[in-house]
């Protein structure tokens, strides 16, 4: 019955010990930033902003899919891995023509890392481009 336990104890031990070395050879992402404000911005404009990020993990880290909350947004990475202690950076790239007001869109971003998969989010205010007033009888004169 002891031999039973011992060896029960050692298989037990021995998994334990296991997992524990796997769980650090994973990668980790990690953002400098992953929130950003872009303000005040008028509308029409491309505004764009770099999230940095670390793979702080001890393998290398590689970018499945970053998907946009919305048609409005770009983003662009590298489909390379990121290598241990490396950064990098995904581009977000927001179209505010036709536009106005405030918004707050976000990106999923799915990777290996072992913290499962990282939202960023930016928000702002994209001001309305200012129409003039047409007025009839300046369109009649300009028509002849």
């Amino acid at each position: 019955m002891k031999k039973i336990l011992l060896a029960l104890f050692v298989g037990v031990f021995a998994i334990t010990l296991h997992a524990q070395t796997a769980n650090d050879a994973q990668a980790i992402i990690t953002f400098d930033k992953p929130e950003h404000d872009f303000g005040k911005i008028k509308e029409g404009t491309l505004a764009t902003y770099e999230f940095a990020f670390t793979n702080t993990g001890k393998a290398p880290l590689v970018l499945g899919n970053v998907q946009p909350s919305c048609g409005c947004t770009t983003p662009e990475w590298s489909k390379e891995p990121i290598m241990p202690g490396t950064k990098g950076t995904i581009k977000a790239v927001f179209n505010s023509y036709g536009r106005p007001g405030t918004f707050q869109k976000y990106i999923t971003v799915k990777s290996n890392s072992s913290g499962g998969d990282v939202t960023l989010t930016f928000k702002g205010t994209v001001e309305p481009t200012p129409v003039e007033p047409v007025s009839p009888v300046r369109n009649m004169m300009n028509a002849e």
